[in-house]
């Protein structure tokens, strides 16, 4: 007979435990406990996944029911899910990173608590993604919004979104797209690297190919039922390598262009709301009263709004600040036509109107504060990009940053600007639209020019101060002219590039909109391009620092040459032989070089040297490559740079590696290592071992390269540097099983793949995992190897084009029963 009481130590269970506790007992699936309790499957998955913990009382009690629970245990269940049965368990020991779940993202912005009208639209965008069964349509679910600026089609989507919360439990990805407003639309790579880091991809794991990176998205987002709100697209080619690939996930997408070539959407067009939905917004924001004992004029205001809710929510705001203040003053504001766009019937119908009568409000005010947010409005409209930071208005302003604070929040508090995040604001695109009206009116084009200037300084004092940290030793530190004592204070050096990759595209957009300006010509674009190098390299945006460098080398055609003009010449080759153009990088070196020769400048002489013998080795040229290097050693004794010293010995070691002289290979690199040891320098030790054993594997010196990388694996231990680690591991595994010590390899690699995850490295995670399948098909255990090998196209497919085809082939070549031996090949490094 079943006992008639509670379970055990309730305090120790959750509502998802106690949950699948009581379903299980039962013997019941989550399909069969939600058709008994007349709830969706997934209300059910949602329940004991824990991603809801306060259900509706009546949830609850018709699942007690369908479970037939005894009483006290429907009194336990209704305790816990009150919040009131459940106490913290004791702390438990920290779990290891890597095994750590990446958090759901659940990023859709808050909706409108007064949502008005729009039913039939809701219904058919609820009628398309919620599934009763929650999985079984044959692709992925989409809806797109159309229509005019300011017509709602945000706030819609939103609403519905939050709606569809319990169909989409794995998550909902919410991404601005930019595709209407000043500056440049978000681009696709850039969309991708924003939604893949969502879903936890750490930023130098995410490819730059848009092909590579919608195969990873794809791959992330299969078998999760994720919402997609895709807001402010641009048209379909920008859409398309965002949404998911397989069946369960849906997307919402807004835009004001049409997207009746996205294949397999449901279109909605969104017009102006009918009169009723327009008062009854007014109603809803200001209140009934108000609006009952003023009809008429609601009705007139409704009308002078252009019955779009941007402009109705703009004006009911000021109306609801103004308690005392009667309808009809808002409505006698709305009668001047040159308050209002031309045409009533134009797409900026009222919009314009609602901003002027907003701006006039703050004024015509008697606060201080008002009088100042309205004097600010031009100015914080002048620079492109998708939001503002307060540090970056406040150079704007040029005010201090706490007033530029109490500025922004009263901006918001009138809804002329809108709060995204802390300290991170946003124009909506017709108010930043009517905003640079006023910057065109009120100001003369070299205070705007001005403006955007001190944006520009701020970005270098910022870059300045990461490379620093990222780059303490680079030569380009002591160019720097620009610096600002408020700048935000980076702890370390992962803080300073995550702050920049915050700005990034802000920051590219407004060095893009200074070119269009007198400001092509001055030293502030080459300054931004010798400070952002330290980002760049760190981060591997060669784009970025292509079309930065371009620019900046642009601005200096018709000055005088200098150190700058040299590095930049210098900094322009990385590009190129990152992207495989060797030879165009050798000609550029090769120029900067001529360049520091002709100025004097021993240290920017040694770089370029130092550069050549890389480059020059490259393309099989030993003996030219070595001279370069032997050159920029004695350069760099001569200069007394220690820093340089120890880089030049470490390619003279290479390239006696692959001349065959080991015992002058040897000597370079222990040179190389003692001098980052006599200086402190151990994060350069390691790496110095790190390249040692490069070149010993590269030339076949295997036991060698296992003795010097265990040296980079102790350094980095201590350290902490958990990239040099896993980066060890890896040449250790290849060292070993290229010496036939296969179970050894495979250990490395587990340790390796360990750290990878710790670090969310995808790409050194793939060809781990393609190193592994390697080790095990040369041990005879081919099904163990093809398994491993699947694992690595998945992740390289989206990672490394190369690598996966490697991957591939090898998978080919064990399917086809072929003998495996292994080889030591360069394309594991």
């Amino acid at each position: 007979m079943r006992e008639v009481t509670a379970l055990s130590e309730p305090s120790a269970l959750t509502l998802s435990e106690l949950l699948r506790t009581f379903r299980t007992r039962a013997g019941l699936t989550q399909a069969a406990l939600a058709e008994k309790a007349g709830l969706s499957e997934q209300a059910i998955s949602v329940l004991e996944r824990g991603t809801r913990s306060r259900p509706r009382m009546d949830t609850i009690r018709g699942l007690s029911k369908a479970l037939d629970l005894t009483p006290a245990e429907a009194d336990q269940f209704l305790a816990v899910a009150r919040g009131k049965g459940a106490h913290p368990r004791p702390p438990s020991t920290p779990s290891d990173p890597a095994t750590e779940a990446v958090p759901t993202p659940w990023q859709l912005p808050p909706a409108a608590p007064d949502f008005t009208g729009r039913a039939a639209q809701i219904d058919a965008i609820l009628s398309v993604l919620r599934s009763p069964e929650g999985a079984g349509r044959p692709a992925v679910a989409i809806v797109t919004v159309t229509g005019m600026g300011g017509i709602g089609k945000t706030t819609l989507a939103v609403q519905a979104a939050h709606k569809l919360a319990d169909s989409y439990p794995d998550g909902n990805l919410y991404l601005n797209l930019r595709g209407y407003g000043p500056g440049a639309p978000m681009t696709t790579a850039d969309a991708q690297r924003q939604l893949l880091r969502s879903v936890g991809l750490a930023g130098d794991s995410i490819p730059e190919d848009v092909d590579e990176a919608a195969a990873l998205l794809r791959s992330q987002l299969a078998g999760r039922r994720v919402l997609l709100l895709l807001d402010n697209a641009t048209d379909v080619a920008q859409i398309l390598p965002l949404l998911p690939g397989s069946a369960g996930a849906a997307a919402i997408i807004t835009s004001r262009g049409s997207l009746v070539n996205l294949p397999g959407a449901r279109q909605i067009r969104l017009d102006a709301l009918s009169e009723s939905e327009a008062v009854e917004l007014i109603s809803g924001v200001i209140g009934q009263d108000r609006v009952a004992a003023e009809p008429e004029a609601t009705e007139t205001l409704a009308k002078y709004s252009g019955r779009l809710p941007l402009a109705i929510r703009l004006i009911g705001g000021r109306l609801a600040t103004r308690p005392t203040w009667p309808i009809r003053h808002f409505v006698d504001l709305l009668k001047d036509e040159g308050r209002r766009l031309d045409s009533l019937g134009s797409d900026e119908t009222g919009v314009r109107a609602s901003i002027a009568s907003s701006v006039h409000f703050l004024e015509t005010s008697d606060r201080d504060l008002d009088r100042e947010a309205a004097q600010a409005l031009p100015l914080l409209s002048i620079p492109d990009g998708a939001d503002l930071l307060t540090a970056v208005a406040a150079r704007l302003l040029n005010l201090p940053v706490r007033r530029t604070g109490t500025i922004l929040e009263r901006l918001v508090d009138v809804s002329l600007l809108e709060s995204v995040a802390p300290d991170r604001y946003r124009f909506h695109d017709l108010i930043r639209a009517y905003a640079r009206e006023l910057a065109e009116q009120t100001l003369t084009s070299a205070e705007r020019d001005e403006g955007l200037a001190r944006v520009l300084r701020f970005y270098i004092a910022a870059a300045w101060a990461c490379q620093a940290i990222t780059h303490p030793g680079s030569p380009r530190l002591p160019l720097a002219t620009i610096h600002d004592d408020h700048l935000p204070v980076f702890r370390d050096d992962e803080e300073s590039l995550r702050w920049l990759d915050d700005e990034l595209r802000n920051l590219m957009d407004r060095f893009r909109q200074a070119k269009q300006t007198p400001l092509s010509g001055t030293v502030l674009i080459p300054e931004l391009a010798l400070a952002m190098f330290g980002y760049h390299e760190a981060r591997r945006r060669w784009n970025e620092m292509s079309e930065l460098g371009e620019g900046a080398l642009v601005a200096t055609q018709h000055r005088r040459l200098d150190a700058a003009t040299a590095w930049l010449q210098h900094d322009s080759a990385i590009p190129e032989a990152e992207n495989g153009d060797v030879t165009t990088a050798v000609d550029k070196i090769t120029t900067a070089l001529a360049m520091f020769r002709k100025i004097g400048d021993l240290l920017g002489e040694a770089r370029c040297c130092s550069s050549l013998a890389y480059l020059v080795g490259l393309l099989g040229r030993l003996d030219e490559a070595l001279e370069y290097a032997e050159e920029a050693l004695r350069l760099s004794r001569l200069i007394k740079d220690t820093t340089l010293e120890g880089v030049s010995l470490t390619a003279v070691g290479g390239l006696y590696d692959h001349k065959g002289d080991y015992v002058s290979a040897d000597q370079a690199f222990a040179d190389a290592v003692a001098l980052a040891e006599q200086t402190g320098d151990t994060r350069s030790a390691s790496k110095r071992y790190i390249n040692a054993a490069l070149s010993h594997l590269r030339v076949g010196r295997f036991e060698d390269a296992a003795l010097t990388v265990t040296e980079s694996l102790r350094i980095s231990g201590l350290l902490g540097d958990l990239i040099a680690q896993s980066e060890a591991h890896h040449l250790l595994a290849l060292a070993t099983a290229s010496m036939g010590d296969y179970e050894q390899a495979r250990g490395h690699v587990g340790a390796g793949l360990q750290l990878a995850r710790r670090r969310r490295d995808a790409i050194r995670e793939g060809r781990l995992y393609l190193e592994l399948a390697r080790i095990d098909a040369a041990d005879g255990k081919r099904r163990v190897a093809i398994d491993n090998l699947r694992r690595a196209i998945a992740i390289l497919n989206g990672t490394s084009a190369v690598q996966a085809a490697d991957a591939r082939a090898l998978l080919a070549e064990l399917e086809s029963g072929r003998p495996f031996t292994y080889t030591f090949t360069a394309h594991s490094l």
